[in-house]
């Protein structure tokens, strides 16, 4: 009969088994393995008691011993190919990158509560309240409740979607524009929703589109603009607009259009809510038979799926396919400049897009879309006709001009245009009459008064001196604005050039500065001179005013 296994011998093979024991000490195999053939001993749990126990004990108790290998080891975020894993947005944006024919059938799970609390922070926190009244800030007491609550809804579907408000602010042309102010918890749930489609929509935009998209930006769209008319062979201009985009875009195209890459059941039903909340105006609540209104959070990324279809696939093709020269395409939300080298090119893609737009609801303005000559040959060949010289355009605020540089090539030249600078002078303060006094500071902390005059936005008897980079305003001795203008600021027989107001042609600061801006660049290397004032585009050398004092 075999001996008990006590522990304290080793043998060739398991407890129990037929082979001799050897004795303590010695190997059983010349070099044995570390728990060859066997598993490992369990942890010995230490008996002995802690000295002076109590509560709290002075001293611990021997602790147990450790289990060999990681079995122990909390979780880590790492995957065996040591990268962390992705985020659920992140996975979604790799797979409608990778997958262009993909409808994403499961979303609204992503829309979860950490989602709709950094969507609340998203937001603007000085924005007018909507229908419900509530504000950013008394939304936020017991934030934590609200938002869960809100989730709770959406994921039930008990969340019904509020009207708009009604309002309306002045355009450059004097006309109202008609915006809709929706409630809080509805930008709060529009936000996270587009964060969401971003990640499927961002991999499907073409590039030549760059409103409202993260990103993306005017300036962007200027530059791209410039670096095609001054580097392709653009002649002929198509400057295009669709009349009323946003109050005419068609609900059953728009939602045929977000379901060929949204499968979700209750993603596409949250979008048709929104459409059909309508506005409210006057007290009244006016249903949606079409449109989305101008100032939801979700409108700019709903007018891009609409317009990626309608128009950005269809123009991509048009110039692979019809092009039979070069052809440049920029469009910011439906502003749109197509640039052709061939005037018959031109011509026929106007005719075909008039068909493409109405086809779809959309009808192009007949008043702000025109055909007109502009480029690198544009002022050799009207001179040669005798036209006179090219005409302009506007394009995102900026009217654009065919110039030559210094050298006599072609340059394009862009100035603010004159309605908006118009429209965005300050005007005299509320007082018998009309006039006022505006004080404006000094360089060297003190300040100076300007005289306002009758008209709002006419300062009284300016000296404009004509600049090539720049208006400003020439202060002298003895023909000042006011009194108080000249004290202290202008000296007899030399001329102060002051600061001009940014908007403002014709006012300045009155204080020491420079006669004309540095001939900066945009950003993105676009070779296009800006003819403002110093620091008034995105990429200048810098936004401060640089101390050069010029006399005369």
């Amino acid at each position: 009969m075999d001996a008990p296994w006590t522990g304290t011998e080793r043998s060739h093979g398991r407890p129990g088994s037929s082979a001799p024991p050897v004795r303590a000490g010695k190997a059983g195999w010349p070099k044995p393995a570390m728990n060859g053939g066997e598993k490992s001993d369990l942890p010995i749990v230490a008996m002995n008691a802690a000295n002076e126990a109590g509560q709290p004990a002075k001293e611990r108790r021997e602790p147990r011993g450790r289990a060999e290998g990681n079995a122990c080891d909390p979780h880590g975020d790492r995957t065996q190919g040591r990268v962390p894993p992705l985020s659920g947005i992140a996975r979604i944006r790799k797979a409608a990158r990778e997958r262009k024919g993909e409808r994403f059938t499961t979303l609204l799970h992503h829309i979860d509560a950490a989602l709709l609390h950094q969507a609340y922070h998203w937001l603007k926190r000085e924005a007018a309240p909507g229908m419900d009244g509530m504000t950013w800030a008394e939304y936020g007491e017991g934030l934590a409740g609200r938002l869960a609550d809100l989730h709770d809804r959406v994921h039930r579907g008990s969340y019904r979607a509020q009207p708009s408000r009604r309002t309306y602010i002045p355009k450059p042309d004097g006309r109202q524009r008609p915006l809709g102010i929706a409630a809080l918890e509805d930008k709060i749930v529009q936000r996270a929703l587009v964060e969401v489609l971003n990640a499927i929509y961002e991999a499907d935009f073409l590039g030549f589109s760059y409103g409202f998209r993260p990103g993306r930006g005017q300036h962007d769209a200027l530059d791209a603009l410039a670096a095609g008319i001054e580097t392709r062979a653009v002649n002929w201009i198509l400057d295009a607009d669709i009349k009323g985009f946003f109050d005419t875009i068609n609900h059953d195209w728009m939602m045929r259009f977000v379901e060929h890459r949204v499968g979700d059941r209750r993603v596409l039903r949250l979008i048709r809510k929104w459409l059909k909340a309508g506005v409210v105006e006057d007290g009244v609540r006016h249903p949606a038979e079409k449109g989305t209104p101008q100032g939801a959070v979700i409108s700019p990324l709903l007018a891009n799926i609409y317009l990626h279809y309608v128009y950005d696939q269809w123009t991509e093709q048009w110039r692979r396919r019809r092009a039979r020269g070069a052809m440049i395409v920029v469009r910011y939300a439906d502003d749109t400049v197509v640039g052709f080298e061939h005037r018959s090119d031109a011509e026929r893609f106007l005719v075909e897009l008039r068909e493409r737009m109405a086809a779809h609801g959309l009808e192009l303005h007949p008043e702000k879309t025109r055909l007109l000559e502009f480029g690198r040959k544009a002022a050799d060949d009207r001179a040669a006709r005798g036209d006179g010289k090219p005409e302009t355009f506007d394009f995102l605020g900026f009217t654009h001009i065919c110039s030559r540089s210094r050298q006599g090539g072609f340059q394009l030249a862009r100035h603010s245009r004159r309605d908006r600078v118009q429209g965005s002078c300050w005007k005299s303060p509320k007082s018998s009459g009309g006039a006022g006094t505006r004080t404006w500071p000094n360089r060297d902390g003190g300040s100076a008064a300007l005289c306002v005059g009758s008209s709002p936005t006419t300062p009284c008897r300016p000296t404009a001196v004509p600049c090539r980079r720049s208006t400003i305003m020439s202060w002298t001795s003895g023909d000042a604005p006011c009194a108080g203008a000249a004290s202290g600021t202008a000296q007899p027989g030399r001329t102060w050039v002051g600061w001009p107001i940014a908007g403002c042609p014709g006012l300045a600061y009155p204080t020491p500065g420079r006669l004309s801006a540095f001939a900066s660049t945009t950003r993105g290397g676009s070779r296009m001179r800006e003819c403002r004032t110093y620091g008034s585009v995105r990429g200048a050398r810098g936004n401060a005013r640089p101390a050069v004092l010029i006399l005369t």
